[in-house]
């Protein structure tokens, strides 16, 4: 189907680019995880945490669509997948309107967090909500400035995960901040690839990821270790916390996947890293369910 025959549903979907998703849901999954572990499971929190995370990381995806097409930065011959403004199917008018929308349903449905949480709560949400329109907005937009990267570890790495967390258990855990270490790393590798790939026409456009100023040996790179680091804090944390043995098994069940991928960064180009990419938030979901579920396994008698 041609991207002029989308019904308006399915025009909005794609745009939320749902194949990115993974990337905010793995914080949450692990920071409830670490939650039930610790005793201090509260599902109304995670559901809405977990919606929260949703509604920002769409927020950002939108911001960044209305942020590249201003600056000129997405092109129709672009290597990645078309972007909906660049077609003319979606109006700068229409995509404000939507930023709007999705950050300010985000907002309403954090204050039952904040009022849970009180204030920690509520910077974690506002300051979110910033970064998430600062990533390509504004008069210092992150992604064009080499801090994209920094943006994404932070915000949908360390702070979803212990802010998932503190909203269940209203205090903050060693064993949370060390677990949203490698949620952070696996799912800045999912724009880690996507700027390896937008490398020639970012530079051209004058957006200064890593990729650009680094280039492009260092992207490989940096997804390389950011992947075996991921996995040397898991095996510190489940010595240092004495883990359910399964917390170490079952990411580790699943390693040959991430190896698979830094195989295809090594190898791939152009639009053949547009699956890569997909493949990448995949991995970063399985490893935080794969660590999820092990923490968890004590719970149910596994241990």
């Amino acid at each position: 189907m041609e991207a002029n025959e989308l019904s308006p549903i399915k025009l909005w979907i794609l745009a939320s680019r749902p194949k990115t998703l993974p990337a905010a849901a793995a914080p949450v999954f692990v920071g409830t995880a670490v939650a039930a572990y610790e005793g201090v499971f509260k599902p109304l929190p995670a559901i809405f945490a977990f919606i929260v995370s949703l509604l920002i990381q769409i927020g950002t995806n939108f911001v960044n669509d209305y942020g590249d097409f201003k600056k000129g930065t997405d092109k129709k011959d672009r290597v990645g997948p078309q972007r909906f403004m660049t077609l003319g199917l979606i109006t700068p008018r229409e995509m404000k309107t939507a930023i709007i929308l999705t950050f300010s349903l985000a907002f309403v449905l954090g204050l039952y967090l904040v009022w849970l949480g009180g204030i920690p709560a509520l910077l974690i949400g506002v300051f979110s909500i910033l970064a998430g329109i600062s990533y390509t907005a504004g008069p210092f937009p992150l992604a064009y400035n080499g801090l994209g990267d920094v943006f994404v570890f932070i915000f949908f790495g360390l702070v979803a995960t212990v802010g998932t967390y503190y909203v269940q258990a209203l205090s903050v855990s060693a064993l949370a901040v060390w677990a949203s270490v490698p949620v952070g790393l696996l799912i800045t590798n999912i724009l880690v690839v996507n700027n390896y790939r937008d490398a020639d026409d970012d530079k051209q456009a004058s957006k200064k990821t890593l990729a650009v100023i680094f280039g492009k040996s260092f992207a490989r790179l940096q997804y390389l270790l950011s992947v075996v680091f991921s996995y040397l804090v898991i095996i510190f944390i489940y010595f240092k916390f004495d883990l359910p043995k399964f917390s170490l098994l079952l990411p580790i069940v699943i390693f040959p996947l991430g190896i698979k991928n830094i195989k295809e960064i090594y190898t791939k180009t152009g639009s053949e890293l547009n699956k890569t990419l997909a493949k990448t938030a995949a991995f970063s979901a399985l490893f935080s369910i794969a660590f999820s579920i092990g923490l968890i396994s004590k719970l149910f008698f596994l241990e």
